[in-house]
């Protein structure tokens, strides 16, 4: 080799590592679909958290596009179409109207749901086989309402009529009211019905129900916790849902899947797509922990005294 192309071979090699510095780092994107700006600020905190720890940090390799309806599930399809268009990696859905929405927008992008009971909506086909471009948590959200028609009985033994304020929005409103009878039965409550499209129909509907003479109400967890929570402190009726923020909000209590565990191993399906996965190759997953929840400044607030054995079992009380 002559003296000038070893020179040339020293620059090209030694050019080389300043080459590759250079090169910009793959950005991933995650679309964050969601009905309610609560549920997105919440999630979006582990979802920032879990990425980190596998090596995905936002504003540097990845970017979080988060979109939410604002409690209008009529704005779900345009919001996922959005993040189709936006060509990000993968799409998280949180609760049924936005799995749905996301499951009717694309069969290509890979989305990762956390709703209700996925298999029974037709969300995915099975747990241990997905299928398609979908995967995720199953909430077992179904039980856990009716084991909110349960504990209800359990506090209210005085209480004959329990209603169910179903969201006619939401695809999982038959399994919702489906088991919310079953759990009636089991407990010998009369179980009074009602459902709204729409926030403005609430309090209406809560209104009606005490005039049927319920004694208590359970709340589809898909509904606006806050508005339910202090309508039925208004109209002084006991109210429950599955999801542990309506007791936060001011509902009575909540009976359900643990959600920051939920969250955490929601975020692991994202990673492994992130890594190449294929959606319809993991298994999607239901909860192993369920809380119960009790808010006692509500109960004291509607006049009730919560059994000891009650708060025993309790996995967290708000005092």
């Amino acid at each position: 080799m002559q003296r000038r192309d070893i020179i040339k071979a020293i620059a090209v090699a030694a050019a080389w590592p300043v080459a590759a510095r250079a090169q910009p780092a793959q950005v991933r994107r995650i679309g964050l679909l969601t009905l309610g700006s609560i549920e997105a600020d919440v999630f979006r905190k582990d979802l920032q958290e879990e990425l980190s720890k596998a090596g995905y940090v936002e504003g540097r390799n990845v970017l979080i596009d988060a979109r939410s309806a604002q409690g209008k599930p009529e704005l779900l399809p345009v919001l996922a179409a959005e993040l189709v268009a936006a060509k990000v990696d993968v799409i998280v859905a949180l609760l049924t109207p936005s799995a749905r929405a996301a499951q009717q927008a694309t069969r290509d992008i890979p989305i990762v749901v956390l709703t209700a009971n996925a298999v029974e909506t037709g969300i995915i086909a099975s747990l241990v086989r997905p299928g398609a471009n979908i995967t995720g948590m199953s909430m077992m959200a179904a039980e856990a309402h009716g084991k909110c028609v349960e504990v209800l009985g359990d506090m209210l033994p005085s209480v004959r009529k329990v209603a169910v304020l179903g969201n006619a929005s939401d695809p999982f409103m038959p399994l919702f009211l489906e088991q919310a009878r079953l759990s009636a039965k089991a407990v010998g409550v009369e179980l009074v019905e009602t459902s709204v499209r729409s926030t403005d129909q609430i309090e209406a509907a809560l209104a009606g129900v005490v005039k049927d003479g319920a004694g208590a109400v359970v709340m589809q967890g898909s509904l606006p916790a806050r508005i339910v929570a202090d309508l039925s402190l208004k109209l002084r009726l006991p109210s429950a849902s599955f999801s542990r923020r309506y007791p936060d909000e001011g509902g009575l209590l909540s009976y359900g899947a643990n959600s920051s565990d939920m969250y955490r191993r929601s975020v692991q399906f994202v990673i492994k797509i992130l890594r190449g996965a294929k959606p319809a190759d993991i298994p999607a997953e239901q909860p192993t922990k369920f809380d119960l929840v009790i808010n006692l400044r509500t109960a004291k607030a509607l006049g009730i005294d919560v059994p000891p054995t009650l708060l025993a079992r309790a996995d967290d009380v708000i005092e």
